[in-house]
C-alpha cells in the first residue's frame, strides 16, 4: 500500500475493503462450494485485506478514550440526574433501575450480533422511561422532548461537524 500513489488510494482501499466484505459473505453462506484449499487460500487473502483496511490507529483510539473520559468527568452529575431523576415523575427505584439495565444489555447484545449501531445512552435512556410509563408514575414529558431532541439532532449535527473538521483538517495537512 506504501506504494501507491495518493490519487488511487482511496479508490484501491475501498476496492479492498469491498473484496473482503465479498469473501466474508460467500463464505458465510457456505456458496458456492470452495474446496478445503481453496478456502483456506480465500480465508488467508481476506485476512490480509482485514489487516489492510480494517484498523484503527493508537492516536483515535487514545483521542476516543480522552474525549469519552473527559466528557464523563465533566458531565456525569447531569446524566444521573436526568436519566434517575427527571425522566420520569418519581425517582428511579432499584427494581426499575434493574429493569432498564436488563433492556438495555439484551438490546445492545441483540443490536452487537446483528451488527446494528446503538447508542447506550438512548437504549438506557427508553428504557428507564419505558418502567416509569410501565409503573405508572407518568413521564415527564418535557425531558422526554428534550431527549428525543437530542437524539435527532446528533446525526446531523455530527455529520456536519465531522465535515468541516475533515475539511480544516485537510487544509492543514
Amino acid at each position: 500500500m506504501a506504494e501507491v500513489t495518493q490519487g488511487i488510494f482511496r479508490n484501491v482501499s475501498n476496492e479492498m475493503y469491498i473484496a473482503s466484505e465479498a469473501l466474508r459473505i460467500m463464505q458465510k453462506q457456505k456458496a458456492p462450494a470452495f474446496s478445503a484449499d481453496d478456502d483456506a487460500v480465500l480465508t488467508n487473502y481476506k485476512k490480509q485485506l482485514d489487516h489492510a483496511t480494517k484498523f484503527i490507529p493508537t492516536w483515535v483510539k487514545v483521542a476516543v478514550a480522552v474525549a469519552l473520559g473527559l466528557g464523563t468527568m465533566v458531565g456525569w452529575k447531569r446524566i444521573v440526574v436526568t436519566v434517575g431523576e427527571r425522566i420520569g415523575k418519581t425517582h428511579l427505584t432499584y427494581g426499575q433501575g434493574a429493569s432498564a439495565e436488563l433492556v438495555a444489555m439484551l438490546t445492545i447484545g441483540a443490536a452487537d450480533a446483528y451488527g446494528l449501531p446503538v447508542s447506550t445512552t438512548h437504549v438506557l435512556s427508553s428504557g428507564v422511561a419505558g418502567t416509569m410509563a410501565a409503573n405508572g408514575s407518568g413521564l415527564q414529558w418535557r425531558t422526554v422532548r428534550s431527549l428525543a431532541l437530542a437524539w435527532i439532532l446528533t446525526l446531523p449535527v455530527s455529520i456536519a461537524l465531522a465535515g468541516l473538521l475533515f475539511w480544516a483538517f485537510r487544509g492543514l495537512f
